[in-house]
């Protein structure tokens, strides 16, 4: 029992602190940036995919060449995805002190890297990249899009990351 005047203090281990901020600091018009980016590069790895089978079934130089073109999109848009996200995890504790988020990040940067390695090995000669190096590499990257994303939705589905936003203090709140 406390007598008046005692204060109670609380557990900031029970209390999880660290795990609570996780309002997204780059946002356009509360709408956190890197939710909105990972769209594209999420569909153009998967187009790279299609068209290289494509390419495959027809033998069309068309998909070759537009699996070219998608495959620099996808890595264009998830060097913005990333540095977005990136900024975000260094940024807010709430996302950095979880270890999924960590598992995303290590994630996301294995796929940057098969992205920037699949375009460039289209540069210059689309017809030949495709098969049997750039599909086996577009199987991999799609592959890992959706291992990536999934950890992603985690974040976002199971512990809000990124839900809450942070409104600038008024005088009120002082």
């Amino acid at each position: 029992m406390m007598a008046q005047g005692d204060l109670e203090l609380d557990d900031p281990v029970e209390e999880h602190r660290a795990l609570h901020a996780t309002e997204s600091r780059i946002a356009i018009a509360g709408h956190p940036l890197h939710a909105m980016l990972v769209a594209f590069p999420i569909a153009l790895t998967m187009s790279v995919l299609g068209t290289d089978l494509l390419y495959w079934w027809t033998g069309d130089v068309f998909w070759a060449r537009a699996a070219g073109w998608a495959s620099f999109g996808a890595f264009l848009m998830g060097v913005l995805a990333g540095l977005t996200g990136t900024v975000e995890l260094l940024m807010v504790r709430g996302i950095r002190n979880r270890s999924a988020s960590w598992t995303h990040f290590i994630l996301a940067v294995m796929l940057l890297s098969i992205l920037g390695a699949n375009w460039g090995i289209r540069i210059g000669n689309f017809e030949d990249a495709v098969l049997p190096l750039g599909l086996m590499m577009s199987l991999l990257a799609a592959g890992l899009t959706a291992l990536t994303g999934w950890h992603g939705g985690k974040l976002v589905f199971d512990y809000q990351i990124g839900m809450k936003l942070v409104h600038p203090r008024s005088d009120a709140d002082s």
